[in-house]
């Protein structure tokens, strides 16, 4: 699939990788934020300079399983966005 469809399906709640990517395990998954505001945790107080327990709104974005077990906020490459070997991925 394109990267179009690999957007529409994370949007349906469903995971999405690449056949591409060299490490296996990874796939992304939509975290859709918390659009009402959460009370930040001490790592977020430190990076943000705000107080722990400020409730801050967080916008969607695209999250990613790392081949370590690790979550990190992803960004597309423009190979990404061009590529037509996405595919849905069981949870």
């Amino acid at each position: 699939m394109d990267f179009g469809e690999a957007v529409r399906k994370l949007k349906a709640g469903k995971r999405v990788a690449r056949t591409g990517w060299n490490a296996k395990g990874m796939w992304l998954c939509y975290q859709p934020g918390y659009p009402d505001g959460v009370a930040i945790n001490s790592n977020t107080a430190q990076a943000t300079g705000l107080q722990m327990g400020t409730v801050c709104v967080f916008r969607a974005y695209i999250l990613m399983k790392d081949s370590q077990g690790s979550f990190v906020p992803w960004l597309a490459s423009q190979t990404d966005v061009l590529a037509e070997d996405w595919q849905e991925v069981a949870p």
